[in-house]
């Protein structure tokens, strides 16, 4: 199995800088534009099956891939991105301020009262292995979610249950993608390539081009 990890484009919640969780946001124009291009990068690229998040950000991103391929969206809520509970919708320095346990802890593992448990995000990461593997062993899979919960997944891959006692040092930009295969006849994968975002220097180029960098 080949499996492409693909973040959303920039939403309005990034572009204000608030922490999403799973509160949904739509994209923003240059969240679009970004949608457009990680199609363009998948057009030569072999897919038989697209899974996205069912919140917009990230399914509004899939459509755009699936679109230049002529394929369909499946929805999947257990690639949603990690529930916040009371830290969605506030800024970085708001969350400090009404929550200091963060300032040691990641906010994705904060242990937060309302926030999704590290128990409850490693059974969803078991879970989404399992089903890969169950359904799509033969096949080459795209799946559409968020950078908390793909840098949480890629550390699963590596270390198991106890992905949450390392340090997790991935980052995941916006339409980031990266590439994860199953060999036939292996269960351990291979992590061939992480936050791969050549496919958006037409966007860094053209801001080049006004000033903007």
């Amino acid at each position: 199995m080949k499996l492409y990890l693909i973040r959303h484009g920039e939403s309005t919640g990034n572009l204000a800088g608030r922490i999403q969780g799973t509160d949904d946001y739509p994209l923003s124009e240059l969240g679009k534009q970004q949608a457009e291009y990680v199609a363009d990068y998948f057009s030569d690229i072999h897919l038989d099956f697209i899974y996205s998040s069912d919140l917009t950000r990230a399914s509004d991103t899939a459509k755009a891939i699936a679109r230049k391929k002529n394929q369909t969206v499946n929805e999947w809520d257990k690639v949603r991105e990690v529930h916040l509970g009371p830290l969605q919708g506030l800024t970085r320095a708001e969350i400090t301020m009404k929550f200091p346990e963060t300032v040691e802890n990641s906010i994705l593992t904060s242990g937060v009262e309302g926030t999704e448990s590290v128990d409850e995000l490693t059974a969803r990461c078991q879970y989404i292995v399992e089903q890969l593997q169950l359904a799509h062993r033969n096949h080459d899979v795209a799946i559409i979610s968020h950078g908390g919960f793909i840098s949480i997944f890629l550390m699963y891959l590596i270390a198991g249950d106890q992905w949450h006692t390392l340090h997790r040092p991935f980052q995941i930009g916006n339409t980031s993608v990266s590439f994860i295969e199953w060999p036939k006849k292996q269960d351990k994968p291979l992590i061939h390539f992480v936050n791969q975002v050549s496919h958006l220097d037409p966007i860094v180029d053209k801001k080049k081009n006004h000033g903007l960098l």
